[in-house]
């Protein structure tokens, strides 16, 4: 081998122990800045006051837990009886806030989903009659609401009871359906169809096995619907007949349970005293010819039919209002299992 062969592999061999070299120097170096700064932050830790030390712990628990509330699941207490037999009064549950796309912030515009609501889904939107107290508030009262299991909910009327700022209804109707309520019971015309079908019949042919439950009898439909009448003649300034009067007087001063088959009655009456008059002609076909809804909408209504404030009240809310699915039962114990 040539001497210049052998000073060129001398050179490569001397670069490669330079470079080296560095590597370890800068490692060390990096290491030891390491190790002090960890020294120092122990220290710190250390000489911090507890109290601090637990008011950091509980800020950034906070802050997880507000993500997970906004962003994945939201912890809720069903305050009525609007959803039995599918959710009694007092059981806890956690909302899927993932599936639809969360909000970016309470009550600012959401994330979007590949997945819509779908009819039959238990879901939870924002009461159309709650008034915020704004963002700040809400932000608060979720992490509290969220770190105390639902225990606790500072968004509460003057008697201290809960607002209801959140409904949990059951996908009833959806875009393109028409519907009526016949002495309570849902009716259903599908897009593009003629025949009508009730709501049980359609949720046993398709397997659904959710109960819906009914506090007002046949019974009842006869003093309710008579009252409606009674109504109607006194506008009129006439007396009623005598068996309308007397099974309307049946119920007097009582609360009205069905009260669109109230009204159903009073139009009836109406319609017929005044045919020309387009007012009882529009909101009377409501009631016989359907309602419609419109596409991009779905109808809520509670599993409990006669004891829930729902679409019945302020009609379709939008797909987009939906904020999540009831996913699972967590409290009582005995009551542990996914919504239905």
């Amino acid at each position: 081998m040539s001497v210049k062969v052998l000073e060129k592999n001398r050179t490569r061999t001397s670069a490669q122990v330079r470079f080296f070299d560095r590597i370890q120097i800068l490692t060390e170096r990096y290491l030891t800045i390491r190790q002090r700064d960890r020294r120092i932050r122990k220290e710190k830790e250390k000489a911090q006051h507890p109290v601090l030390s637990w008011l950091g712990a509980f800020i950034w628990a906070a802050w997880v837990v507000l993500l997970i509330n906004q962003y994945l699941f939201q912890a809720y207490e069903i305050p009525s009886g609007s959803m039995i037999d599918t959710l009694l009064i007092k059981d806890r549950i956690f909302v899927n806030k993932l599936i639809f796309g969360p909000e970016l912030l309470p009550g600012v515009a959401k994330l979007p989903s590949p997945i819509k609501p779908k009819r039959n889904d238990v879901i939870i939107f924002e009461n159309p009659s709650y008034i915020s107290k704004g963002p700040a508030f809400d932000i608060a009262q979720r992490i509290i609401y969220m770190l105390t299991l639902s225990l606790l909910n500072i968004d509460s009327d003057a008697q201290g009871n809960p607002e209801a700022h959140f409904l949990i209804k059951r996908a009833v109707g959806v875009g393109g359906d028409t519907f009526v309520l016949d002495r309570g019971e849902f009716r259903l015309r599908f897009a593009g169809e003629t025949r009508w079908i009730n709501e049980r019949d359609f949720n046993a042919g398709r397997g659904f096995n959710h109960q819906l439950s009914r506090l007002v009898s046949e019974q009842d439909y006869v003093a309710i619907e008579a009252a409606g009448k009674a109504r109607a003649y006194s506008d009129l300034n006439v007396d009623a007949p005598s068996s309308i009067a007397l099974t309307a007087a049946s119920i007097s001063g009582q609360y009205l349970a069905d009260s669109f088959a109230y009204e159903r009655s009073w139009l009836a009456v109406l319609r017929g005293a005044y045919p020309q008059d387009s007012r009882y002609m529009t909101r009377l076909a409501q009631h016989t010819q359907g309602r419609y809804i419109p596409e991009g909408r779905m109808f809520p209504l509670g599993d409990n039919r006669d004891n829930s404030r729902d679409g019945r009240y302020f009609g379709p809310i939008k797909e987009a209002d939906v904020l999540g699915q009831g996913a699972i039962k967590y409290w009582p114990l005995r009551r542990i299992g996914v919504i239905r």
